[in-house]
């Protein structure tokens, strides 16, 4: 017997616990993407239901109700109303809480006015208890329509009766739980004369929401049916009110809470995590925590990674034979990779932290906290997560935009995120700040130095939130904006949702950005190890002679170290470093700074080493205090410090706005789907990084 597969959306508000019911059925059988044409991820699971039958679960976006107020809520409604969709389900399985079951069936009503199958799951049974909830589960099935699973994806009860009714699910009543149609009867009869064989709701979501649905002209709808802006909020308000006197009415018998036996911590709780004061102390705190920790846990994992690809490449250099294709294996794949994998540990602990403050009911309370500040630049109160995620790496930050329904306020908060200053500008702005900064004391006990750091990072989150106030009246797009987020209940972490979200996440950035760096890793190592053969190639040759010529003795590892900057002066990208002088030189710049600039577009701390590697000093030397020296005695050609204070304060704000970085600039293109904002992006933040290092040299030399 072929088998059977059954096609099921999983649908629900967030914080519901939808995705805990997601992996709990799927494991780790499942598949993340996005949808085509939007940044809208997709969630596919398979569930084993029987010996010939399988369901194929998709996760979507979790939303508040059928009235969309984001793109993400688009994708839910395009997919119930549209039949010809490839996942449009054989049935609905909609997620609710105990806790907020009254809010929660608002969607569920809806859902059933499409006239689905649909299942009513009632998640997080194991806290009736303490809660002081009761629920007359035969009654509420009979009321609404259905089928009612009650689980705790928290202690796996409950699971296997889901199972079970989606096996079952033609069995299920397709009625709708009440006529919403009598909010306007003389309207609605006309939808249905016109249309008699359509769903009068399918029409009423077509006229209301910004959705595409194939199978009829959504223009000949409105143009026949149409009303003003506000006649139509008026019913969409009349139909709230008329679905919430049903559920009242339902959950009046159906479910009986006894508040003298449910506890009272999370008002407590909340009265203090929300303070106007405290609250944000206390958030802060946390944050200062958690970077703390991601920079130290980070450290070791991530020395491993570097030092296991420095071997690797040495090795396979030494042991394959000597050629192009060798040097390919070990100065572009392996480093590329290696550049890749580096960035893990920091991703792997940032989600780690994000996902457990998400779990444990926190980052509500923060996102609430923050709204009101970030909105006034534009911006959401979930777009402070990615902000201050940036200053580890801009990396998974950009990916923690992902959960801002908003699409303008996502895009604006993806473009600006860059911004904040990164751990990977840090060698840069040290090496420079110690040439050019001196070691003295500010009121007697702060450090010039550090305040001047300091002052870097203010400069990036400065600029973030001013380019998001400029941006936010630039952008004409059309988007709504609703701020909802739900207060849930404080619970601790289920760990394995947070394992399978790291992972994810994880995944995403290598299979997904990795294949754009790893790319542009090794067009890089092969513009600085190629270049024009009649000087390129006899570099070794050209380097001899002059060693022989200065009568001065060198090292054999000083001669070598010369022959890497001969052949890098002439490699491509120091013939592009050459081509570019007179473009960088008012900047303060010249030529061997143009091709660590350059070369740093791979990642921002490149700069250092390739300047290592000018100043013959060797590339992968940890001797930092040679590195300063050698730039410290660097001359221009009338006999004055290259790295003065008007060159290192022009490289400083170059760097402090500079889109820099090519693995920013890929997850940038991934989450936006298009090459358009990547590029946008780099040119504006290029652009803007030039202006700002040009009038800070000219005004300082």
């Amino acid at each position: 017997m072929a088998k059977k597969s059954i096609k099921v959306a999983l649908i629900g508000n967030p914080n519901t616990g939808k995705t805990s019911v997601f992996n709990q059925l799927t494991g780790l059988h499942q598949q993340v993407g996005n949808y085509p044409g939007i940044t809208v991820e997709k969630k596919i699971g398979t569930c084993k239901l029987a010996n010939n039958c399988n369901a194929t679960i998709l996760d979507l976006p979790g939303t508040y109700s059928l009235n969309a107020s984001s793109i993400d809520e688009n994708v839910v409604i395009e997919l119930l109303l549209n039949k010809k969709d490839e996942n449009f389900p054989d049935v609905a399985v909609v997620i609710t809480e105990v806790e907020n079951l009254k809010r929660n069936l608002l969607l569920f009503t809806q859902i059933k006015d499409l006239e689905i199958p649909t299942i009513l799951v009632i998640n997080m049974s194991d806290r009736m208890k303490l809660k002081g909830i009761e629920l007359d589960i035969p009654f509420l099935e009979t009321a609404l329509k259905t089928k009612i699973a009650l689980v705790s994806s928290r202690k796996n009860i409950g699971i296997e009766k889901i199972k079970e009714l989606i096996l079952n699910y033609e069995s299920l009543s397709t009625e709708p739980c009440l006529n919403a149609s009598s909010i306007d009867q003389d309207y609605f009869d006309r939808l249905k004369r016109a249309f008699p064989n359509q769903l009068v709701y399918k029409l009423w979501l077509v006229i209301t929401q910004d959705v595409n649905f194939l199978n009829l002209d959504r223009n000949e709808i409105k143009s026949s049916f149409t009303k003003s802006h506000a006649d139509l909020k008026r019913l969409q308000q009349k139909e709230t009110i008329k679905r919430y006197q049903f559920i009242n009415d339902t959950l009046k018998i159906g479910q009986k809470i006894d508040a003298a036996k449910a506890t009272n911590i999370r008002a407590k709780l909340d009265r203090v995590l929300t303070h106007k004061v405290f609250g944000y102390l206390i958030f802060f705190f946390i944050l200062f925590g958690i970077f703390q920790s991601i920079f130290e846990w980070s450290k070791i994992p991530m020395d491993f990674i570097d030092t296991s690809f420095a071997n690797l490449a040495a090795y396979s250099k030494n042991q394959l034979p000597a050629g192009e294709f060798t040097n390919l294996i070990s100065e572009g794949i392996i480093p590329g990779i290696g550049g890749i994998l580096i960035f893990i540990p920091q991703i792997a602990f940032l989600f780690l932290f994000i996902s457990i403050l998400e779990e444990s009911g926190y980052m509500s309370r923060v996102v609430f906290l923050m709204d009101k500040i970030m909105r006034k630049f534009g911006l959401s109160g979930k777009s402070i997560v990615p902000l201050i995620s940036g200053t580890a790496c801009a990396i998974p930050a950009i990916m923690g935009a992902r959960n801002i329904e908003n699409w303008k306020e996502r895009l604006i908060t993806i473009l600006v995120t860059p911004f904040t200053t990164c751990s990977a500008r840090l060698p840069v702005y040290a090496i420079l700040i110690a040439l050019i900064i001196p070691e003295e004391k500010v009121l007697g006990f702060m450090s010039l130095q550090g305040l001047t750091l300091m002052i870097l990072y203010l400069l990036g989150f400065g600029m973030a939130i001013i380019s998001a106030f400029i941006l936010n009246r630039i952008l004409q797009i059309k988007s709504k904006s609703y701020f909802v987020v739900e207060m849930p209940s404080y619970k601790i972490p289920l760990f394995k949702n947070v394992g399978i979200n790291v992972l994810e996440k994880t995944k995403s950035f290598v299979f997904g950005a990795g294949k754009i760096i790893l790319a542009i890793s090794i067009l890089l190592w092969f513009l600085g190890s190629h270049g024009p053969k009649k000087d390129f190639g006899k570099s070794d040759i050209i380097v001899q002679k002059q060693v022989k010529e200065s009568n001065i003795k060198y090292s054999p590892k000083e001669i070598e170290n010369q022959i890497n900057a001969y052949k890098l002066e002439h490699s491509y990208i120091g013939i592009i470093g050459k081509t570019i002088e007179p473009a960088i030189k008012p900047l303060g710049y010249d030529w061997k700074i143009g091709i660590a600039v350059v070369s740093s577009f791979a990642a921002r701390e490149v700069f250092v080493g390739t300047l290592a590697t000018i100043y013959s000093v060797e590339s992968q030397s940890d001797d930092e205090a040679t590195i300063k020296e050698q730039m410290k005695n660097e001359v221009r050609e009338d006999g004055s410090p290259l790295f003065d204070f008007p060159t290192g304060v022009s490289l400083l704000l170059f760097y402090a706005f500079a889109m820099q970085c090519v693995s920013t600039l890929a997850i940038v293109k991934k989450e936006t789907n298009s090459w358009k904002w990547p590029i946008i992006q780099l040119v504006f933040m290029s652009g803007f990084a030039y202006l700002i290092a040009l009038i800070a040299y000219q005004v300082l030399k």
